[in-house]
C-alpha cells in the first residue's frame, strides 16, 4: 500500500460523515487521488465512506484501486494479533 499521508484519510470510530468531509476536503485542495484506509471493524465504515463520496458528494470520483492486507499488531500482553486492513483509492479524473 502506498504511504502518502498528505492525501490519506484514516477511518476509525467517528461517524462516517466526518471521514466523507475529510475526503471532500482533500479533493477540494487539489489532490487527484485520496487514499481511504481502515483496519478491523472500521473496514465497513471505510466502504461506506467511499460509496457516499461516489453517490452523493463527488459523483465523478471513481474507485481506482482496492488493496487488502493483514497487519500484525503487538498487544500490551506481548502477543501478536493479525488485523485485516483495506485501502480504497478514490480518484477524480
Amino acid at each position: 500500500m502506498p504511504e502518502e499521508d498528505d492525501n490519506t484519510v484514516y477511518v476509525g470510530s467517528k461517524p462516517a460523515m466526518s471521514y466523507v468531509l475529510a475526503v471532500v476536503t482533500q479533493f477540494s485542495e487539489g489532490h487527484e487521488t485520496v487514499h481511504v484506509k481502515a483496519r478491523g471493524k472500521a473496514i465497513s465504515r471505510a466502504v461506506d465512506v467511499a460509496e457516499m463520496i461516489q453517490t452523493k458528494f463527488e459523483e465523478d470520483a471513481e474507485v481506482e484501486d482496492i488493496s487488502i492486507d493483514t497487519d500484525k499488531i503487538d498487544t500490551d500482553e506481548g502477543d501478536e494479533l493479525n488485523v485485516s486492513s483495506i485501502q480504497i483509492d478514490l480518484a477524480k479524473p
